[in-house]
């Protein structure tokens, strides 16, 4: 699946696509895939590699690491995290960046156990509160950026401190707020599984949802003369994805297995991606990111779109905070900060979303997430210490942003050969 962005730019490049997708068979299809990685168009390829790598080390060093137990374990704590990444790509993509995620989250665990615990408000009502939070500092956040111009990074860099002495001003001396074990949002962040026949069917729904939303963007581009790749391949890349998914589903089964809560952000992962690359809010997203002033002229609201950016990352960083405060059973002062922030920015950009703005999909958080909480358990499952997870996260990361870098070259010089 691709971006908007992610458009054959020169004629010569149409006919060359042309002659590739005239190939048929295995051949062909390896021959289109090697021509795309030559151009810098990755795609998924690096977090492939990567997940490989990771689960074979670690399978090595703790065969503990692939038993379905513990990847059951792993995605609960991956959903949580997932979420704030998923917001972190919106901003992304327009070339901003949101440094008050993690707080955000911490400060929406914090409304959670004040609201709920402490001033005994229905749960509904203790929720909605939390995430009409979040889309006012959102809204906050683009208003300091389009009318005061101040740059994303510093407007941000101060809602963290803001909403992290917010956080710690709600919780007050005691520093934490035990949420009731019995209560339906803490056994949805620990316990809550899908029935095994019900999580094959929902494994099904992305690739049949790449098929039917492949097959409406080749006729659309068919209808318009514009090359399209062909619908073999497009078949082959979903029957791949399903008996992946199906693999995966069964294997985790033979554990507690699925989630309900992973299920929850694999769901908001597909709605984002829909809404990313089929609706005109999507495609001024890519526009935006892609050159701003070009899309100023072009008539897109620029100020309108970058704010409602802003508002969805805080609330799903808000999302991503009630969650974790479900999965800890606790709002406390430690929520939201210390690696937060670093796993869900690593997370969006591991997974393929480019710092520099244009370039990405929602399937970046979950599969970058993925990457991130993989290091994370492994290193757990090792005994190693917190610095080296640091360090390791920190390197993962670094290699990432090289390979969007030199990816971005190689579509430069490929753009003008």
């Amino acid at each position: 699946m691709t971006s908007p962005n992610d458009q054959p730019a020169t004629t010569h490049l149409d006919r060359s696509d042309s002659r590739l997708r005239s190939a048929v068979g295995i051949k062909g299809l390896t021959q289109q895939f090697l021509d795309r990685v030559r151009s810098g168009e990755l795609g998924l390829l690096p977090v492939a590699i990567g997940l490989l790598v990771i689960a074979t080390v670690f399978s090595i060093l703790n065969p503990v690491f692939l038993a379905p137990n513990n990847l059951v374990n792993l995605l609960f704590d991956a959903a949580a995290i997932g979420f704030i990444a998923l917001g972190i790509v919106c901003v992304l993509l327009l070339g901003e960046i949101d440094l008050s995620v993690g707080s955000m989250s911490g400060l929406a665990s914090a409304l959670i156990g004040v609201l709920w615990v402490r001033s005994g408000l229905p749960l509904g009502i203790a929720i909605i509160g939390a995430l009409t939070a979040g889309a006012l500092v959102g809204l906050l956040y683009g208003i300091l950026r389009n009318r005061f111009g101040m740059p994303s990074f510093v407007a941000t860099l101060a809602g963290l401190l803001t909403l992290l002495g917010l956080q710690l001003y709600l919780l007050g001396p005691t520093g934490s707020i035990n949420l009731p074990f019995s209560s339906p949002l803490v056994r949805f962040g620990q316990l809550m599984v899908m029935p095994a026949w019900l999580s094959h069917l929902f494994g099904l729904l992305p690739g049949t949802l790449m098929v039917v939303l492949g097959y409406m963007s080749h006729k659309g581009r068919k209808a318009a003369n514009l090359s399209s790749d062909g619908l073999g391949l497009l078949m082959f890349k979903a029957l791949v994805f399903t008996i992946a998914i199906q693999y995966a589903t069964y294997y985790l089964n033979l554990g507690r297995g699925v989630p309900w809560m992973f299920g929850m952000f694999v769901l908001f992962v597909v709605l984002m991606h829909y809404a990313l690359t089929r609706t005109q809010w999507g495609r001024f997203i890519y526009a935006i990111g892609g050159n701003v002033e070009a899309a100023r002229r072009a008539g897109i609201k620029v100020e309108r779109i970058r704010t409602s950016a802003f508002v969805m990352c805080s609330m799903l960083a808000t999302t991503g905070g009630i969650l974790s405060a479900s999965r800890l059973a606790s709002s406390s002062q430690q929520a939201g900060t210390a690696d937060v922030n670093l796993n869900a920015i690593a997370a969006a950009v591991i997974g393929g979303t480019s710092l520099f703005g244009g370039r990405g999909t929602a399937w970046a958080a979950l599969f970058g997430v993925l990457v991130i909480q993989a290091i994370s358990n492994g290193l757990t499952l090792l005994n190693l210490s917190s610095s080296l997870r640091y360090m390791i996260t920190g390197g993962v990361l670094a290699i990432a942003v090289i390979v969007d870098s030199m990816a971005r070259q190689s579509r430069a010089n490929h753009g003008r050969s």
